[in-house]
């Protein structure tokens, strides 16, 4: 007999198969007795544990274990669920009839469903903060009605710009009288810098021109409006008081940011001006910080920005005494590094500069001598107080000067 026949007979062990996984290892030959009579019959055990042909270990006993792991798992959920949960629920459900032990705190629920409309919102309705969009339907302001487009100096801007590799500008140039204009990047938002002063200036005469504000009522210089950066205002004594005249002055012509956070307060803060530059049409230029934002999250772009030039020259949006008293701030910023230093001596310039750093801007109105004008805009992002950006906007500014003044 074959040795492989032999084994199998002397140890009796022969193929078992399961109806549920099929065929399996062997089981070994025993031999029971009948009930009824002393004959044993052979029978074959199955192993207690057996490997599938696919290598999968089974167990006669595994579908026992499994319950008794589900019980033991359900019994432990349900103890958490009795000890942590219920108590938790319990807490929550009967503070809304217990009266709260400190009944003077009150839960603003508009704060847990909108936790940064305070600081984003740029409208107030009835006490609640708002988030409104830009009125394009009926702006206060004047859209720029632009003309031709001056595609040779865009071409002289572009190449320009390729000279400073590390510098990356918006500009928008504009001819109230013959709406010539040229653009390169002019509707990308970029950070304002001091240039949101200027937003600020105009809302506060329009407030002045509603009756709600005064340039000779006078506001205290307190801590909570003392800031760092440009401006002397920060250095002056506590509660030393200043008329709207002067601060404004002071936010325009030295770029003061205690004098500027100063004029917000007295508008309304942030909302207010948020708000008043929404109703003028511009959907990209809005405040979030207080000055100084060195971070640059307060946001225009170049043609917002023009258009608030533009619109300074609207009898239907500001007053002849109002646009005076801007031109004349305007007229006498000390910074003369950017715009100005690409004109010739004998141009006026009346503008609102912005520096933090890793963006440095400039903005305003040119007249020359030969009685022409034109609205420039230049933003310029640069590694941080890199003398590239200043150069750039010089260089661009004598440029755009050459041109639209032919």
């Amino acid at each position: 007999m074959p040795k492989l026949a032999e084994d199998f007979q002397n140890n009796r062990y022969y193929s078992y198969y399961d109806h549920v996984t099929g065929p399996v290892s062997t089981g070994k030959v025993v031999y029971r007795p009948r009930k009824s009579s002393s004959e044993y019959v052979r029978h074959i055990e199955p192993p207690k544990k057996y490997v599938h042909t696919s290598g999968k270990v089974y167990s006669r006993k595994s579908k026992g274990k499994k319950f008794i792991q589900k019980i033991i798992s359900a019994s432990v959920l349900t103890l958490l669920s009795m000890s942590i949960l219920l108590p938790a629920f319990s807490k929550v459900t009967m503070s809304f009839w217990r009266p709260s032990k400190y009944p003077h705190i009150k839960t603003d629920y508009s704060m847990v469903l909108n936790p940064t409309i305070n600081y984003l919102s740029n409208n107030w309705y009835l006490g609640n903060h708002l988030i409104t969009g830009a009125n394009e339907k009926s702006p206060l302001m004047e859209n720029i009605k632009e003309g031709v487009e001056l595609s040779g100096l865009e071409n002289q801007l572009v190449n320009l710009m390729s000279s400073y590799p590390s510098v990356h500008a918006g500009i928008y140039v504009f001819d109230p009288d013959s709406g010539d204009y040229a653009g390169v990047n002019a509707d990308e938002s970029f950070a304002t810098a001091s240039i949101i002063k200027l937003p600020i200036l105009v809302q506060l005469f329009r407030s002045i021109e509603l009756g709600q504000v005064s340039l000779n009522e006078s506001m205290p210089l307190t801590e909570y409006y003392r800031t760092e950066g440009s401006g002397d205002l920060q250095f002056k004594a506590e509660n030393s008081t200043y008329t709207i005249d002067e601060l404004a002055r002071r936010m325009i012509t030295d770029s003061d940011n205690s004098a500027t956070n100063m004029i917000m307060a007295r508008l309304g803060s942030m909302t207010d001006v948020n708000s008043g530059i929404k109703d003028w049409g511009l959907s990209d230029t809005f405040v979030k910080t207080w000055l100084p934002d060195l971070s640059g999250t307060n946001r225009t772009t170049p043609k917002d920005m023009a258009t608030i030039l533009y619109n300074l020259n609207n009898s239907k949006f500001l007053s002849e005494s109002s646009r005076e008293k801007i031109f004349d701030y305007m007229g006498h910023v000390k910074n003369t590094r950017l715009l100005k230093a690409g004109l010739p001596p004998n141009a006026t310039l009346i503008h609102k500069t912005g520096d933090i750093g890793k963006m440095l801007g400039d903005a305003g109105i040119v007249y020359s001598p030969n009685g022409k004008k034109y609205i420039v805009v230049i933003l310029a992002n640069r590694p941080h107080n890199s003398p590239q950006g200043k150069d750039f906007i010089v260089n661009a500014s004598s440029v755009i000067y050459n041109v639209m003044t032919k």
